[in-house]
């Protein structure tokens, strides 16, 4: 990998020297997902649950038209106080402008990937994946088409539970992406902890999960793996709650014309207002739950490759 054009937080770039497990962390969480002061606490907590379970965090941003792999607590704070018009959301499209143009940017799922590719991280921790938008088949994420040529291991919560899961799994599907349930052989629904949607595997454990990472290198393939990971019981939301939310925040989003990328910002602000701020909470401790089994898959990773 070239890594020239990349700037290590020291005790990632030793982790990785050492062959220590490291996973990757987004950075739009911080600047578009959550307000302050979540944002900071949620972007902390992630870290430390990776520290807690053996393995080094490395948040993802880029600043001045640099792309770290790690953050100091500074640069978060600075992201946050840079503010969403300030800081671009980047995607794979977006990487080359906003490094060209010396701006700043917070990584996205597909980014995200892209940049931990790089950098030689197999295994990243997010909230959900972005997928296909519902009533909009033609609408469809970048993660998704990232998680079939990208070879990093993307754990989550599922895909966003306001997007049109079935269709979204048959893209994966089409993409070549393994999706295993861990724990769970459904896949699960954000907010909630199944959408009744089979998956391809369920393993039970972190070694199981790092056998499929390891077989896939090993083939040398080059898709991603998707891991999808159920919300705390104690912080889901009800089927029901989750649904009525959605389908309200989508009918709204149609007739204000709301499309595009405003799109899933829109739909989950307004699931928020309509949970009364129960779907945060689920949010945040997904988010810190993905955190804590990634850096528990990227340990036993280490030590069969060891």
């Amino acid at each position: 990998m070239n890594t020239n054009n990349l700037i290590f937080l020291p005790e990632v770039a030793a982790a990785l020297a050492e062959g220590q497990p490291v996973v990757a962390l987004e950075s739009t969480l911080i600047t578009h997902g959550l307000p302050y002061p979540a944002n900071i606490e949620t972007a902390l907590a992630m870290e430390q649950a990776v520290r807690e379970e053996g393995a080094i965090p490395a948040t993802i941003a880029i600043l001045d038209g640099k792309i770290h792999v790690g953050l100091e607590k500074s640069m978060i704070e600075r992201l946050v106080e840079l503010g969403a018009d300030s800081v671009r959301k980047c995607s794979r499209r977006d990487i080359p402008i906003v490094v060209g143009l010396k701006g700043h940017g917070a990584t996205t799922v597909a980014g995200t990937m892209i940049i931990a590719h790089m950098a030689g991280i197999k295994v990243f921790a997010t909230g959900g994946i972005g997928g296909v938008h519902r009533g909009h088949p033609f609408d469809i994420s970048a993660d998704l088409s990232e998680l079939g040529r990208t070879p990093v291991t993307v754990v989550c919560g599922g895909a966003k539970s306001i997007l049109d899961l079935p269709l979204t799994l048959e893209v994966l599907e089409t993409q070549g992406v393994p999706v295993v349930g861990y724990g769970t052989d459904n896949l699960p629904a954000f907010f909630t902890r199944s959408s009744g949607l089979p998956i391809d595997i369920r393993v039970d454990t972190p070694r199981e999960a790092a056998a499929v990472v390891q077989a896939r290198d090993q083939l040398a393939l080059q898709q991603g793996i998707l891991i999808t990971v159920p919300v705390p019981e104690t912080d889901e939301l009800s089927s029901e709650e989750a649904e009525a939310a959605i389908t309200e925040a989508t009918r709204q989003a149609d007739e204000a014309g709301v499309h595009g990328k405003d799109v899933t910002p829109f739909i989950l602000s307004r699931v928020l207002e309509l949970t009364g701020g129960r779907s945060r909470q689920a949010n945040i401790a997904l988010l810190i739950n993905n955190a804590r089994i990634a850096a528990r898959i990227a340990a036993a990773l280490t030590h069969l490759t060891q």
